[in-house]
């Protein structure tokens, strides 16, 4: 009698689940939304190289890019919820895509999880050297006396929104022009095409110091210790549409919540160490987060609204309502 007892509760743990104890038995697949080389790659590479030691097993980053991060939304909302898949995505696939081009049977709000707001990724606008010009106050005036000349880049929609605001208070007609990545951008800015740009500071950070370019004002609450003398836009009494761009770690919904809690509590670990910021980091323009699942949720529903103020605000889509 012990022995059948014996012997059917070892098929009934057999049949069971992992537990966060055995967790990972298998690699873990992380995947990153902009394609090798891009920030969220870069980033995952880094912390994978350490994440999978800490784990116990092994941490593969998967690159899953194109539709402004939706592809890889997919991909990692449509996993098993098994603990062993996990994302690292950009703000616009859970707060402005699902406006802006929905995909149809497909809702990343319900699919994926929140693990992590791992990092702010301090935006810098800034504006050709050689158009001599130093500060909003004299952009305002060139383009009065240039009409229809000046064109900008901003990745993020809400620096879209704030541009068309800029716009509208003084009269102006500066122009967005869209770009494929960060590098066409930057060769556009430099020969002139496209002066103005709302761009990570760390990607232009050399161009700042060297004088080709002059940085006006950076989003966030605080300067960026990449340049200390740009104002924030704050300081320029500017305070709409200015969010900071963020990454976030994401898994499919369903996920057991004790193997979140131990990814998230590895992910930590690592990205919090004082070598790993300064160099993976700070010297990027970024500002680490690293929040809770719960409070990383709940930030996002106040973040959705106002996503959808400056969808409406940028003028791109009308059919916003």
């Amino acid at each position: 009698m012990k022995k059948s007892a014996f012997a059917l509760l070892s098929l009934i743990a057999a049949a069971m689940p992992a537990t966060a104890q055995d967790y990972p038995s298998r690699p873990i697949r992380v995947i990153a939304s902009q394609g090798a080389g891009g920030l969220s790659d870069v980033w995952m590479r880094a912390v994978a190289d350490q994440l999978g030691p800490a784990l116990g097993g092994s941490v593969v980053v998967e690159d899953r890019a194109g539709a402004a991060g939706s592809i890889g939304a997919r991909a990692c909302g449509e996993a098993a919820p098994d603990g062993y898949t996990y994302c690292i995505l950009p703000e616009q696939p859970l707060t402005i895509n699902p406006v802006i081009s929905p995909i149809a049977g497909f809702d990343p709000v319900k699919a994926l999880t929140p693990v992590s707001r791992v990092f702010y990724l301090t935006q810098v606008f800034a504006v050709i050297g050689s158009l001599n010009v130093k500060s909003f106050d004299d952009l305002a005036k060139y383009a009065k006396a240039h009409p229809k000349t000046l064109t900008y880049m901003a990745p993020s929609l809400n620096k879209v929104a704030f541009v068309e605001e800029f716009n509208k208070a003084n009269g102006i007609d500066i122009v967005r022009v869209p770009f494929k990545g960060g590098g066409d951008a930057i060769n556009s800015m430099m020969t002139g095409t496209t002066p103005i740009v709302v761009f990570g500071i760390g990607n232009i950070k050399q161009l700042i110091e060297s004088g080709k370019v002059v940085g006006f004002a950076v989003d966030g609450d605080t300067r960026s210790p990449l340049a200390p003398s740009i104002p924030t836009f704050k300081e320029m009494g500017y305070t709409k549409y200015l969010a900071p761009a963020f990454f976030g770690i994401y898994a499919p919904t369903g996920t057991p919540k004790p193997m979140i809690d131990k990814f998230h509590a590895a992910v930590v670990k690592i990205a919090s160490n004082p070598e790993f910021q300064q160099r993976h980091m700070i010297a990027r323009g970024l500002t680490a987060v690293l929040n809770t699942p719960e409070e990383f949720e709940k930030e996002l529903v106040t973040e959705r609204a106002e996503g959808l103020e400056a969808i409406k605000a940028s003028g791109l889509y009308p059919e916003v309502k």
